[in-house]
């Protein structure tokens, strides 16, 4: 595997704030690739997670946050189960996909950003996700209200899906974790 790091850019920024939001240590990462092999989404992705650990020990900069993979990473934490070394990389795609969005280096592509906001939308009413309402907010904002309806049925009677929402009993603090996010939205 070549990786190529644009010469005169210093990714080091870019790495000291990964770690400082994820807490991950990268540096214990000796690339064993187990992350990469067991990774569900690599093989649909520009990059395995190996290499996403690997160009950000080198130093690579905002060219990272234009990968793919951050943004199809389904936080599965297969790779962190796989890793000898213990190293959590949902923390680290989670930093590089909000300081991707927040240098608007990389949009989402497709619905994932109608999903993330139909996801937050069920999270702030009811303060925990309610599944059917965000497939209700996923399926209007896509205009394919048909698609799948035939499954909700069943989904319901198995118990997989409830028909009626239910509300966090730490609703407050959810609302107020959205207020402060809102507030800080900007800084």
């Amino acid at each position: 595997m070549t990786i190529r790091i644009k010469k005169g850019r210093t990714g080091q920024s870019l790495r000291d704030t990964v770690v400082q939001m994820s807490g991950v240590d990268l540096s214990a990462c000796y690339q064993c690739k187990k992350c990469s092999s067991g990774c569900t989404v690599s093989a649909h992705s520009q990059s395995p997670p190996s290499e996403i650990i690997r160009r950000l020990q080198l130093g690579a900069g905002d060219e990272l946050l234009r990968n793919d993979l951050i943004f199809t990473c389904v936080s599965c934490e297969t790779c962190y189960a796989r890793c000898p070394m213990g190293i959590d990389l949902v923390p680290v795609m989670d930093a590089l996909r909000a300081l991707a969005v927040q240098r608007k280096a990389a949009i989402p592509k497709g619905n994932v950003p109608l999903f993330n906001s139909a996801f937050l939308k069920t999270v702030h009413i009811f303060g925990r996700t309610y599944d059917l309402g965000l497939m209700a907010l996923y399926k209007i904002g896509t205009s394919s209200y048909s698609q799948d309806a035939d499954k909700i049925p069943l989904l319901i009677g198995k118990k997989k899906i409830a028909f009626l929402p239910s509300f966090s009993p730490n609703l407050k603090t959810v609302k107020r974790i959205f207020e402060i996010a809102r507030q800080n939205k900007g800084k």
